[in-house]
């Protein structure tokens, strides 16, 4: 299974079937939370839809075309991060993540990507790493400034959250500008 550990306080895990329930658990309990933001929100009914989910996560982390974590914060599940694809021929991915409200304020969202962005750049060889947050969500779009992306752009209308369009901001990291910072 993969593990990555981000610090003494964070462990990112790699969904397995065994955590449907929990994962399930968690966006349930922060449904009001995370709807404002995640057009599938209202979709996940039930801990089983997760069952064909997972795997489709797990292929595509065999496939190495990115991944889905589960964040753990003292070995509690939080929030969830990962890659959305990988495109090896351009050396690009997207980073998508969402954490708990109780969990919100502890640093854990920031530390979480920075080890991300270390691991793509690092580890994968990746030239760029992209970030798409609501234009109103705040929340979100303060970690990739607080970690120095640059603001690329508007998409406008470009995700529609229960039938009314909004625009995304679009961030990016190079490797280079990271590098920079190590």
């Amino acid at each position: 299974m993969f593990t990555f550990k981000v610090d003494a306080e964070i462990e990112l895990q790699l969904f397995q079937l065994q955590d449907c329930k929990r994962l399930y658990h968690l966006v349930n309990t922060n449904r009001n939370h995370l709807r404002d933001w995640l057009p599938w929100v209202d979709d996940m009914s039930s801990h089983y839809q997760y069952e064909t989910i997972i795997p489709m996560w797990l292929k595509q982390f065999a496939d190495n075309n990115g991944f889905n974590t589960g964040i753990l914060y003292h070995r509690e599940l939080v929030g969830a991060i990962g890659f959305h694809y990988i495109d090896w021929r351009n050396k690009h991915t997207s980073i998508g993540y969402y954490l708990a409200k109780n969990a919100e304020g502890n640093g854990i969202m920031t530390r979480s990507v920075q080890a991300l962005l270390n691991y793509a750049f690092i580890d994968l060889g990746l030239n760029r790493v992209e970030i798409r947050c609501g234009e109103g969500n705040s929340k979100s779009r303060a970690i990739p400034e607080r970690l120095g992306f640059t603001i690329e752009g508007r998409i406008r209308d470009g995700e529609f959250l229960y039938n009314k369009p909004h625009d995304l901001i679009v961030y990016g990291m190079l490797a280079r500008d990271w590098n920079r910072k190590l």
